[in-house]
């Protein structure tokens, strides 16, 4: 069963475009990791200050290895002060899922 992650962040206003560099940046690192299934960086369009990101893994065994590894390893070079003012981490199982219609 797979299983989706979401960071919320706190990202001020004048840190917005700071924060969507970053991410750019780093494109590509969580897509090769193993069990690696989705990644969406959701930008607030009104009336909040909060990034959503969204990850999907195949397990949670599959996230705690990322967490674990290469996110690790992607957020400490560099000694850059975060973006974010801070973050809670939502998790959620999936149970029911649809795709878009063929025809």
């Amino acid at each position: 069963m797979s299983v989706v992650k979401i960071n919320v962040l706190s990202v001020p206003e004048e840190q917005r475009e700071v924060l969507e560099k970053r991410f750019a940046g780093r494109a590509g690192i969580v897509e090769a990791q193993d069990g690696f299934e989705w990644f969406e960086l959701l930008r607030p369009v009104e009336g909040t200050d909060t990034y959503l990101v969204y990850t999907r893994w195949r397990s949670e065994e599959d996230f705690q290895n990322w967490l674990s590894g290469p996110m690790r390893q992607a957020h400490q070079g560099g000694g850059e002060r975060p973006a974010a003012a801070g973050s809670t981490l939502w998790s959620f199982e999936v149970i029911q899922q649809a795709g878009p219609r063929e025809g």
